[in-house]
């Protein structure tokens, strides 16, 4: 098996989009409602808003490969002088449990620090009943507040926000 991960282009947005409509059901199926997983789709994966957040909003987008084949992908974007967020992070089903994951958030922490070789904060949002909340546990990050954000349409994430320094 062999793993590659590269920093995305405009012209990966379909790649992009591929992979979340697979692996965002997946994750969420059991957390929230079909309409809640639908409006967020078309909120934070349609090729407009992937392009926007690419070209405007300065997310960087990781892409993740196992035998040159679309694996996962995480997203990364400067927030403050010293802050990052780690927006998105998702290995599709068929390679989790294969320390994936831990390949992707160690690279998305890399090219944190090529751009910011001080020490940072590194912090993300994750579902309060999310697996994931383990992983980034089990990656040095801390839960540091818990919130309801509303997103639009009467939809709430019902999130922890995890912090670690790096």
């Amino acid at each position: 098996m062999t793993t590659t991960i590269r920093k995305a282009t405009l012209n990966d947005i379909p790649i992009i989009r591929a992979m979340a409509e697979k692996v965002f059901p997946d994750t969420y199926q059991t957390i929230i409602t079909r309409e809640q997983c639908e409006y967020m789709m078309n909120m934070m994966y349609s090729e407009a808003s992937i392009r926007r957040q690419m070209t405007v909003e300065h997310h960087t987008y990781l892409l993740l490969f196992v035998d040159d084949k679309p694996a996962g992908y995480a997203s990364v974007q400067p927030t403050e002088a010293d802050r990052y967020e780690l927006q998105k992070m998702y290995i599709l089903p068929v390679y989790q449990s294969q320390h994936l994951g831990t390949k992707l958030f160690n690279t998305a922490i890399d090219f944190i620090k090529e751009q910011h070789p001080e020490p940072c904060t590194l912090f993300l949002h994750v579902n309060r009943h999310n697996r994931a909340k383990h992983f980034y546990t089990h990656q040095g990050m801390k839960v540091t507040s818990r919130g309801d954000f509303p997103i639009g349409h009467g939809f709430f994430m019902n999130d922890f926000i995890m912090e670690k320094t790096i």
